[in-house]
């Protein structure tokens, strides 16, 4: 198998369309070699790679830069844009960017909070949609595919209408069937649906997390096995992508396999 090709096709793909999109960290340092080593373990079992953009608030380098480099390594990629670090001429300096390089998948999100200073602009989501519906219309952008676009939902609001008009959305990481379920019954939509599977690394992280995301719940039964198990987190991730799988409601997952990415990859290449 060629190196594209191995890239680009993993064990999941092709079963029922079931996708598996692997976040990677991005660098925090001017040297790609690290990323490059996450996508090129990850990638017998990953269908795309999802880069944040100046993750968890501190600065890191361009995902769609980073998002470009999945490509030359022929794998499919994902931008993630935030709009707390945006006006509206950076964010078309961004598009432009992504138009040069040929990064044409986006996620768009809001931002977590910065470590350091305050929002940029006003620029929301919504607005960057509309920008990036726009711009391929703009003389500038001539010969330019129209982007594709997703957005992020949590479970407990409801969709509203302007994000069911994304190309793909990702829900918030859960670790409960049912809750999906319950959500995905009542937020129809005809775009794909990618679900948020994240391995919990150690009970510290456990509460960060609870502490960052309220809406988020981790059951007591999992914190218990990760205290008694580091590798337990790894373990509960993998159950999960196939319990979700199984279900037949979701297009994919958007797993976020954190530092366990070669645990991660090893165990869904033993299983899948």
């Amino acid at each position: 198998m060629g190196t594209q090709e191995g890239l680009t096709r993993s064990r999941l793909d092709g079963m029922s369309g079931f996708r598996l999109i692997c976040e990677i960290e991005p660098p925090t340092k001017p040297d790609l070699r690290h990323a490059r080593h996450q996508i090129g373990v990850l990638a017998p079992v990953a269908d795309a790679f999802l880069i944040p953009d100046n993750h968890i608030g501190r600065a890191t380098v361009s995902s769609i830069a980073v998002a470009h480099e999945v490509q030359a390594m022929g794998g499919r990629s994902i931008a993630c844009v935030n709009s707390r670090d945006r006006n509206l001429l950076g964010f078309r300096r961004d598009l432009l960017t992504a138009a040069a390089y040929g990064v044409d998948q986006f996620l768009f999100v809001h931002g977590d909070a910065p470590s350091a200073g305050g929002r940029t602009s006003h620029l929301t989501v919504q607005t960057m949609i509309e920008a990036a519906r726009g711009a391929t219309e703009d003389p500038m952008f001539a010969g330019t595919e129209p982007f594709q676009i997703g957005v992020a939902a949590g479970l407990r609001r409801p969709l509203p209408d302007w994000k069911r008009s994304a190309d793909f959305v990702f829900a918030q990481v859960s670790y409960s069937i049912p809750a999906l379920l319950r959500w995905r019954e009542a937020n129809p939509t005809d775009a794909p649906v990618y679900v948020g599977v994240m391995v919990l690394a150690s009970v510290g992280m456990a509460k960060r997390l609870a502490s960052a995301i309220p809406d988020i719940d981790i059951p007591d039964e999992l914190v218990r096995r990760v205290d008694a198990d580091p590798a337990a987190g790894v373990e509960a991730a993998c159950e999960q992508i196939l319990a979700v799988r199984e279900t037949g409601a979701f297009a994919g997952v958007h797993l976020v396999p954190v530092s366990r990415f070669r645990q991660v990859a090893a165990r869904l290449e033993r299983e899948l």
